[in-house]
Order: C-alpha cells, then sequence, then structure tokens
C-alpha cells in the first residue's frame, strides 16, 4: 500500500515535468533578452520572453500547448536579422551558446544536435568537392573517393535520424551525387537541375523553417553563372512547376521574397515578370491586398511609365497657378524629389541638386516636403525658390508618397517632358551622372 501512495505521489511530477529552452549568449553587452516564437507556415506566434542573466543566461520553459515543432529565438533587432530556428520534438529540452566569433552552438537536443551536424559534415565534403574542382584536377579515383564519402555521409545521416523531426531536413537536403566522373559544367547544371528534387514544398516542418526561403533564394540567386534575365525567368517559371499544385500559401509566401529580392538589386523586369505571371494571382486567392497594393505601385512607377499625377502650384509673374503635375508645360523634363526638413540626407542632398541645377533651364524642380507639419518646412523651402514646391503631410501617410511608392528620403524621380519617368536616381550623384 505504502508503496502504491509512493507511485500516485510520483505520477504528477512525470505528468507536469516540463521542457524548455536554454541559452547563454555572450559577449553579454550586445545582448538583452531572448524571445520565443512558435513557427508555423503561415504565422510566427510570440510564445515568451526572459531577460539575460549576468552570465548571458536564459531559461523559458514550454508548456502544455507546446507542441512538436519549429521554434525560434530573437536575439536583437532588428528581428527578421537576428534569429534562428530550432527543433522541438516535445520529449526533450534544448540548449544552446551563441556568440559572434562561433555562432550558435546546441550543447542539448539530440534532435538539434544531429541537424547541426550533419550540416557541419556535408559543408566538408562540400568544400572538398570545390577545391577538386578549384584545382582542375582530373584523378577519377580521387573524385570518386569523395563522392562516396559524399554518398555514405547522406545515408549515414538519414539511417541515424529515423523517427526523428530532423529526417525531415536530411531528406529534403539530398545533395546530388554522381554516377561518374562529370567536369565541372556537368556537375554544375546536374546540382541545379536536381537541386529541389528532395524538398516536399508541402511538408508543414520544411513550411515552418528557414529551410524553404534559403533554399529557393540559393536556386534563383546563388547556382549560376549566368545571370541573364532569361535564365531568372526560367529558373522562377521552374520553380513554380517544382511547387507544384495548391501550396497557395507558401507559393505566396516565396514569390513574395523572390520578388522583394528582384527589386532590392534593382531589376524591375524581373520583379514585375514576377508579379505578372505569379504573384498578383497569388495575392487574390489568399486575399493579400497589402501585397497586393503594393505590387501594382512599384510596377505602376517603373521606368517608361507615366509619373502618377497630382495637384501644384507655383508663382508666375507674382500670380499663383494652381495645375497638375499632367498639365504642367514649362520645361522639357522635371525632376520630382521627396524629401522632408527632418531627414539629415535630404538636408545634404537639397543644396547639391541646387547648385548641379542652377544654370540647367530646361528642368523642373517638383520637390515633395513629406511633414509632420508645415512650420518648418515653410522656413527650408525659401533657400530654394526656384523649386514648385508641394507640402505633403501625414508624411508616410501621405497618398501622394503612396502613389510613387516611397520608402525613404530623399528619392528623385526624373521625367520627360510628357512626365513619363525616364530614371530613378539614387542620389544627387547619380542624378549628375544621368544628366550628362
Amino acid at each position: 500500500m505504502r508503496k502504491l501512495l509512493l507511485l500516485i505521489a510520483l505520477i504528477p511530477s512525470c505528468i507536469f515535468a516540463q521542457h524548455s529552452i536554454d541559452g547563454v549568449f555572450t559577449p553579454l553587452e550586445d545582448y538583452s533578452y531572448a524571445f520565443l516564437y512558435h513557427a508555423t507556415p503561415t504565422a510566427t506566434n510570440y510564445m515568451d520572453r526572459a531577460q539575460l542573466g549576468e552570465d548571458g543566461s536564459f531559461t523559458i520553459p514550454f508548456d502544455s500547448t507546446s507542441t512538436p515543432g519549429i521554434y525560434k529565438i530573437v536575439y536583437a533587432l532588428p528581428a527578421e536579422d537576428n534569429n534562428f530556428d530550432f527543433i522541438y520534438n516535445g520529449k526533450e529540452s534544448v540548449a544552446f551558446t551563441f556568440n559572434l566569433e562561433n555562432g550558435l552552438e546546441f550543447t542539448s537536443s539530440n534532435e538539434n544536435k544531429l541537424w547541426a551536424s550533419y550540416i557541419k559534415s556535408m559543408d566538408m565534403v562540400n568544400r572538398t568537392i570545390s577545391n577538386f574542382y578549384a584545382q582542375e584536377s582530373v584523378d577519377k579515383k580521387a573524385y570518386s573517393d569523395i563522392i562516396k564519402t559524399l554518398s555514405d555521409t547522406q545515408k549515414a545521416y538519414e539511417d541515424s535520424s529515423k523517427g526523428t523531426l530532423a529526417s525531415v531536413f536530411i531528406k529534403a537536403n539530398t545533395p546530388y551525387i554522381p554516377t561518374g566522373f562529370e567536369d565541372l559544367t556537368t556537375y554544375s547544371n546536374n546540382l541545379k537541375r536536381t537541386y529541389l528534387e528532395h524538398v516536399d514544398f508541402g511538408n508543414p516542418l520544411l513550411q515552418s523553417s528557414d529551410f524553404l526561403v534559403e533554399r529557393v533564394l540559393a536556386y534563383i540567386f546563388g547556382m549560376s553563372a549566368n545571370t541573364s534575365n532569361d535564365v531568372y525567368k526560367k529558373d522562377v517559371d521552374d520553380l513554380m512547376t517544382r511547387i507544384g499544385q495548391g501550396n497557395i500559401e507558401i507559393k505566396t509566401i516565396l514569390f513574395e521574397m523572390i520578388w522583394r529580392r528582384f527589386k532590392n538589386i534593382e531589376n524591375p523586369e524581373l520583379a514585375n515578370y514576377v508579379t505578372d505571371k505569379y504573384l498578383l494571382k497569388l495575392t487574390e486567392l489568399t486575399n493579400y491586398e497589402a501585397l497586393k497594393e503594393q505590387l501594382l505601385v512599384y510596377k505602376n512607377n517603373a521606368i517608361g511609365n507615366k509619373a502618377s499625377n497630382f495637384d501644384l502650384s507655383y508663382t508666375k509673374d507674382g500670380k499663383t497657378v494652381a495645375t497638375t503635375l499632367n498639365d504642367l508645360d514649362l520645361t522639357n523634363q522635371y525632376l520630382v524629389i521627396f524629401w522632408s526638413s527632418t531627414c539629415r540626407h535630404c538636408l545634404d542632398e537639397l543644396p547639391k541638386v541646387k547648385e548641379m541645377l542652377a544654370d540647367k533651364k530646361d528642368l523642373t524642380v517638383i520637390a515633395i516636403g513629406l511633414e509632420d507639419d508645415a512650420e518648418n518646412w515653410q522656413k527650408m523651402i525659401a533657400d530654394y525658390q526656384d523649386f514648385i514646391h508641394v507640402l505633403g503631410l501625414e508624411k508616410w501617410d501621405n497618398p501622394i508618397s503612396d502613389a510613387y511608392g516611397v520608402e525613404s528620403t530623399p528619392s528623385f524621380f526624373l521625367l520627360d517632358k510628357d512626365k513619363n519617368i525616364i530614371s530613378k536616381p539614387y542620389d544627387a550623384e547619380a542624378l549628375k551622372a544621368i544628366l550628362k
């Protein structure tokens, strides 16, 4: 009876035993908090946070609602650049160390240690392959030995990871394994051709992690020496084919990411190709209105398109003339500048523009001040009496800046006589080069 009572007393501690995520960040002065999120295919849900101790350590317990899957630690701002994923299988606690010199190292959790060990092992083999080709070796025996190591490493980790969540990632990362000697060009082509072959885009675990994003970015932007737009278009089309039917949400996430990358590298042809062929339709299927608006604004402001119209006024012969951009007929070129009286970079750039255009009588500057109020702006425009000035109140919520897709100040739009966008120089120096 006493033994039975003892067993009953132990039951609650077994049932309610909690696992946790424990970490140590160094150097401590670079970090203060750790934030825990649960990643799902379509969202990242906040779970908890912990302040770091004097030794840089923290502990966050998993509660009864913490299901197995992918979790994320955010350790600094901006969050999108300062985070990492980890696997929680519901059966073991997770512990790690993180520092600037050595990066992330898991000290507890077989799942995460297995995946990290696999990545490290595969990187070593891939570096050996790269060195072989870099040396322009034709030693087929040495090549065969390297490929056998690659194959054996993959098989060993697949066998040891059976029954784990890590096995999903190890299988998805299956490398291309040649059946015989291949020159660099052949190997590279085959590597790219098979790069997504083992990726199940419908797997929720992969969808929840950074794996798909990193894999897709590498496929589109990192696996070809030929970066012509025709190659990009083919790769984008092949990616859509590889993902297959369905998976609307993950398609939207991945193709938005690709669109933003083309936008950031200033390739409007490819950005708008992604929009027109795939992404606009995906935003309609997912009711993603905010992205749809961004796509259309970016597309409408592509070079060659007519600039969005807006009201303005200027002084001529002592009289105020109220008109619109479209109806303006003063010169053969127009420079629309979005600036702000509180923007330090703007205050550096505007005098350069003024000096550069002082003798250029065939170009009119239209300066749109994005402001919270008019007081400071009114004082500053007195220094630029040759410009046409437009006050854009509500700053980033101003309808004119919204129509032009302005994300930073200063932003420049060079227009021809008919108000078509002919260039979007980055700064005054770029404008100077264009005008020459």
